[in-house]
């Protein structure tokens, strides 16, 4: 998710964690687990430094070790000790380590729900893990949280059992979301009547998807709202290129993409200069666009002379990921 819904989710688990008599009753406990479930909420992204070395390297650790097994207990490890330090309530660490783990491990699954994905079970699997159920941002539950904190502040109240109601429509929400996204792949390959890998991503609407299913010789693209369904466009696989095409996959920014895209698209066009190399993921369409993906132009000897690896979209147009 966003990095601001990931904030504000820290601060409702902080109040949450008020249900716990010690924490509603002393202010430098609440602090240090306020503290501890803000930080703690982000930290799995602390992995966007990465992106001073450049996009490549931030696409091949972006939400990989960071948001693995062992980051489950190192993020909370590192941060709740100097916490439970900082703000005098060491006795309590065993307490701010568990508020800790439980805004980060929230941080995880809730980044596994959009399909960007996440590298959430290494070491023992490289695969990434996307559940497509929620986009990037997600609005109703950022409004139902945001109401919730905006009370209260501004009531002073012990939010706890209030907060619990929140989290309890929260996990029923976005289990209706992925019952929802389940019945629209059902759909989509039924109408489609093609055997193939499907996926369907969510947009801020409910009712509204857009999907790509891969055939063995074909990328069916389209959207769902309701009960209608529009095939946008078709990308044959096939499309020649293949000594330029090869000739791109030793590229730096190549190897990044292909270590995070799944339905991989390649297009050769032939210059007059050389040929221009374009890699796509189709996941991410819109628009009848590929916004998502890396650019290799090379000479007629096939050398590398430019490449260009990132989104071509604004951040606001969809997908959402």
């Amino acid at each position: 998710m966003d990095t601001g819904s990931h904030l504000l989710f820290g601060a409702t688990l902080a109040g949450l964690a008020m249900l716990q008599p010690e924490v509603a009753q002393e202010p430098a406990l609440l602090h240090a687990v306020l503290a501890a479930a803000l930080i703690g909420s982000h930290a799995p992204d602390f992995d966007t430094v990465a992106r001073v070395r450049g996009y490549a390297a931030y696409i091949r650790v972006h939400r990989g070790i960071t948001h693995s097994l062992p980051a489950l207990l190192l993020w909370p490890l590192v941060l709740s000790v100097p916490i439970a330090w900082g703000f005098g309530v060491w006795e309590h660490e065993p307490l701010v380590f568990a508020w800790t783990m439980t805004a980060v491990v929230f941080h995880v699954f809730l980044d596994w729900l959009n399909a960007y994905g996440v590298q959430c079970f290494r070491p023992f699997s490289q695969r990434w893990h996307h559940l497509d159920a929620l986009p990037l941002f997600e609005p109703v539950l950022f409004a139902t949280h945001a109401a919730g904190l905006m009370v209260w502040l501004a009531m002073g109240i012990n939010p706890g059992w209030m907060f619990l109601c929140i989290y309890s429509f929260t996990f029923v929400y976005i289990g209706g979301r992925l019952l929802h996204h389940r019945s629209v792949v059902r759909f989509v390959r039924m109408r489609l009547g093609l055997e193939g890998v499907c996926h369907v991503v969510p947009s801020l609407h409910w009712f509204r998807w857009q999907f790509v299913l891969e055939s063995s010789d074909a990328f069916y693209t389209g959207t769902v709202q309701g009960k209608q369904l529009t095939v946008k466009d078709i990308y044959a696989k096939h499309t020649g290129g293949g000594m330029a095409v090869e000739a791109t996959r030793a590229v730096d920014g190549v190897r990044a993409f292909l270590h995070f895209a799944q339905r991989v698209h390649v297009t050769c066009t032939e210059r007059q200069d050389g040929y221009e190399v374009r890699w796509r993921d189709m996941r991410f369409w819109h628009n009848h666009e590929l916004p998502f993906g890396v650019d290799v132009t090379l000479d007629r000897d096939l050398k590398v002379v430019s490449q260009s690896l990132g989104w071509r979209k604004k951040a606001w147009d969809p997908p959402y990921v």
